[in-house]
């Protein structure tokens, strides 16, 4: 049994000196440097109190400020270790590893080789630009994720001593200056600072759902000799670690471990690196058939030339040219531009922060979400679900002795708070009916009785004493007076009400003469059993918003909880979340990872689940071909983050989970901007979902449009290029063109978002991509072919079709037209379908002008001095009247497909 103490503050005064002590009680060489290593708390688990502060070289008042000094020297400031971000010039290296990016750099450096100056120049400035931009948007992802490390508590309370025979004094030291052997002081309310192992301890209970999960508060008590240790370090009541907090009770402690030798750090150090992400996967499945297709075009066009035409290596600069058009060479920077535009409106509206740019394209992409239940669905603390009498009816007279109880404990037991149990019940209980009693004596929780017992004046029963007993159903049926056959039928009843997912408290009476000798644990006996109280977890205020928010937007939900499948499934249906299917760990256990992938399909609720339960599933879901996102706050939570496409977690969230997040959901607007401290809010999920699916539709809008289109120019050019006798286009004005589609193309980074496409996740499917973009490059290669029947049918001749600059003008002009009218149907015309989040479809949008001033470009071009200097010449009016037909037939060619594409897709997703 927990011993009581006087309570100092909101603390408890320093435990009684052992036998063994040296004379001051202090154990022979405490305050001394310690040993070579003082170890973990698991090395000292199963060590006696006695052993453990020997070993420590430290004793029950603490340590004195220069044997603190030194050790702290010794040992390092009680800090995680700090995830270093990496340096720019790696973050810039990383950047070409993106395919696209490194056969841009390949092809400049060929570019150079030959001497084409102007090609090599643009292509690796356009790969400086993709870097700088890339590693920017995480440098600045970087930084506000450390600014969140100031919302830890900063200090504890522990027993510092001036000198060898100075006395203890309770003092609040930074968190980060504890060190092994320090005396530290735990009370209601705040964080375990520390490893520790408990010296004593009064009605100690503290929350570790940051560690295991479990939502429900763990009682904990010191034990004179705990045994070997087995099973989970977190399972022996003796010991508390860095992460959790105390929710009830008082307690002294001896620190064990600090900084990168707490549970805490040895779980952040051994979290699963993340594999590619969809996102990652699928632009680089794309991006390796590219390639391919790149690497095979100078090939062809110098073996076609050297057959065809007896052209030799003077079409190698031209073959380059082919191979940077086929190439989205803006492909990164449009990329990056979304991806780091959308995190850093999340950031600055929303206080939603973004590690990892290409996580933001797989918030998009997002099909499933697993949540942690506790502390992300459910708060911290039980709400009063009903109060019943014996019968299983409501009866709110024994909610009003669940208060009486609560009430006088609180202040008749030197507690500095009520536990959470206890604030539950008196803030759902009418405070005048615990006012109506008078307090007499108060016999507070323990873990061996697990009651707590108030003793009150009997209200027009002078002379009588009421005994108010509270607890665990078990132990209150045992000292309560029952007819035959009435426990077993009071605990079935207590069964059914747990099987709905609820805890609850047994409250029983008794009658008994009033006395002047103190109460005692032998006085709860010959209990009248009085009812139940049950208690259900509450659930977060903008959880059931962003669960509706969720299921609107096409993403499944499913839960995974260390927690009992009563309790998960209670929550799922306080928010309205469908429980569906279930299943627990042991079955998760007993199955493959095949039947998993199978089961995962039908599955809302998992329960019991361990942190390897956890990755598994999230692995058994991305298996099965969906992008899956994982929702968690703990450090039990670090593996399936890990395992997850996108792992996210709330801006409180314990520091490794926020460390090895991709995405930091922000709290609620405060004084002090979106990060200030407040309750968890999970409306960040909602926002960070559209700002993803805003950037992943514009990228897939970007690589439709320029894909199809540089696909069509390619193999028309390739054709031409054949039938000619010059080539179809000169190396520079290849170049040109490509400069004024690439520049033209950075609008996709600031179109407006599409309500439609913020309906459904933004999933990138290389297959899909592909099919489209070779029906559309062949419809844009059928348009430049025709082009080329125009140029020659009408102007034979001299001066006419065989005429170079004619030919280059004609060709360029098409081009940059077709261009901008892909741009125009194929990204535009859809919008304004549609229509934008931000008005309806009204206004041309950014493309629109960006596709309007491609097409002006291409008219005046090769009217200017630049034309002229590029090989270009003035085309006759007649050209132009007849490329307006060509073109009109073309887009409605375009039109009509298009319209056939999205009915196809629409009966798909149907």
């Amino acid at each position: 049994m927990a011993e009581s103490t006087t309570a100092v503050g909101p603390h408890v005064a320093a435990p009684a000196i052992p036998a063994g002590r040296g004379p001051g009680g202090r154990v022979p060489g405490a305050g001394k440097d310690p040993g070579p290593d003082t170890g973990s708390g698991a090395d000292l688990a199963s060590a006696t109190a006695l052993q453990v502060l020997r070993t420590l070289d430290s004793g029950p008042r603490g340590l004195t400020d220069e044997a603190a000094e030194e050790r702290l020297a010794r040992f390092g400031e009680n800090t995680p270790p700090d995830w270093r971000p990496p340096s720019w010039p790696r973050r810039v290296l990383r950047g070409l590893r993106d395919p696209f990016t490194a056969v841009l750099l390949g092809l400049g450096l060929v570019s150079a080789a030959i001497a084409s100056w102007g090609t090599a120049g643009v292509i690796i400035f356009l790969v400086m630009v993709s870097c700088a931009l890339c590693s920017l948007g995480e440098h600045r992802a970087d930084r506000a994720v450390s600014r969140l490390r100031d919302l830890i508590a900063t200090t504890a309370t522990v027993l510092r001593r001036s000198g060898e025979d100075g006395p203890p004094v309770p003092r609040e030291v930074p968190v980060d200056q504890l060190v092994p052997g320090d005396v530290v002081l735990l009370g209601p309310g705040e964080p375990v600072p520390a490893d520790v192992r408990l010296l004593r301890a009064t009605g100690l209970h503290v929350h570790q759902a940051a560690l295991t999960g479990e939502s429900a508060p763990v009682p904990k008590h010191p034990v004179d000799a705990p045994g070997p240790a087995d099973g989970a370090p977190y399972l022996r009541p003796h010991l508390c670690f860095q992460g959790t907090s105390v929710t009830a009770g008082s307690g002294t402690a001896v620190v064990t471990a600090t900084g990168a030798r707490t549970h805490l750090a040895t779980a952040h150090a051994g979290r699963h690196r993340r594999g590619p992400g969809a996102f990652q996967t699928s632009v680089r499945g794309v991006s390796l058939i590219l390639v391919r297709f790149m690497l095979l075009t100078p090939p062809l066009v110098l073996m076609a030339n050297a057959a065809l035409r007896g052209r030799g290596l003077e079409t190698l600069p031209f073959a380059m040219a082919v191979a940077v058009a086929l190439t989205p060479e803006m492909l990164p920077v449009v990329v990056t531009t979304c991806l780091a535009r959308g995190a850093s409106l999340l950031a600055r509206r929303h206080g939603v922060i973004v590690k990892r740019l290409p996580a933001l394209h797989d918030l998009g992409a997002m099909e499933v979400l697993c949540l942690d239940k506790t502390g992300t669905l459910t708060q911290d603390r039980p709400v009063v679900d009903r109060a019943l009498d014996a019968a299983g009816r409501d009866d709110p007279e024994v909610l009003g002795l669940a208060a009486v109880n609560a009430w006088w404990t609180l202040h008749l037991a030197d507690l500095p708070l009520p536990d959470s149990l206890d604030e539950a019940i008196l803030d759902a209980a009418d405070e005048e009916e615990a006012l109506r009693y008078e307090g007499v004596a108060a016999l507070p929780f323990d873990p061996v009785r697990r009651l707590t017992t108030a003793v009150v004046l009997a209200p027009g029963r002078l002379g009588t004493h009421l005994l108010v007993v509270k607890g665990a159903v078990e132990a209150v049926l045992d000292r309560c007076v029952l007819a035959d056959g009435e426990r077993e039928r009071l605990h079935a009843l207590a069964d059914q009400e747990a099987a709905r997912g609820v805890r609850l408290l047994a409250i029983a009476t008794a009658e008994r003469r009033a006395r002047l000798r103190d109460w005692t644990p032998a006085d709860e006996r010959g209990l009248t059993f009085r009812g139940f109280v049950t208690l259900r977890d509450a659930v977060t205020d903008t959880a059931a918003d962003a669960l509706r928010v969720l299921a609107d937007r096409g993403v499944t939900v499913k839960v995974l909880t260390g927690d009992h499948p009563g309790t998960a499934a209670r929550a799922c249906r306080d928010l309205g979340l469908d429980v569906g299917g279930m299943l627990t760990a042991d079955r998760v256990d007993a199955m493959t990872d095949e039947e998993l992938a199978v089961a995962v399909r039908d599955t809302t609720v998992f329960a019991r689940c361990t942190p390897e339960h956890k990755a598994r599933i999230v692995a058994a879901l991305r298996a099965t071909g969906r992008t899956t996102g994982f929702l968690g706050d703990g450090a039990n939570d670090l593996p399936a983050l890990g395992a997850a496409d996108v792992g996210i977690c709330p801006r409180d969230a314990v520091h490794v989970a926020r460390e090895s997040a991709d995405v930091v959901l922000g709290g609620p607007a405060g004084p002090d901007g979106p990060h200030s401290p407040g309750p968890k809010d999970l409306t960040g999920i909602g926002h960070a979902l559209s700002a993803g699916r805003h950037a992943s539709g514009n990228i897939a809008a970007y690589l439709r449009v320029t894909l199809s289109s540089n696909v069509g120019n390619v193999i028309a050019m390739l054709a031409v290029g054949v039938l000619l006798p010059f080539l179809p286009m000169l190396p520079a004005q290849v170049l040109v063109q490509n400069l004024c589609f690439d520049a033209a193309q950075l609008a996709f980074a600031y179109s407006p978002a599409r309500r439609a496409a913020e309906r459904r996740p933004a999933v990138l499917r290389p297959r899909d991509l592909l099919r489209f973009i070779t029906g559309f490059g062949l419809l844009n290669a059928v348009a430049d072919l025709a082009t080329f029947g125009v140029l020659v049918g009408s102007f034979c001749g001299p001066g006419g079709w065989d005429d170079e600059l004619v030919f280059h003008s004609g060709w360029f002009t098409e081009n940059l037209l077709t261009q901008a009218l892909v741009m125009v149907v194929l990204h535009t015309g859809r919008r304004t379908a549609e229509g934008t989040a931000g008005g309806g479809g009204r206004g041309v949008g950014p493309v629109g002008w960006a596709a309007g001033a491609l097409a002006v470009a291409g008219l005046l071009l090769p009217l200017s001095p630049l034309g002229a200097a590029l090989g270009m010449s003035a085309l006759p009016v007649v050209y132009y009247l007849e490329l307006a037909a060509v073109l009109s037939l073309y887009a409605v060619a375009l039109v009509t497909v298009r319209k056939r594409y999205e009915r196809r897709m629409a009966a798909r997703e149907a």
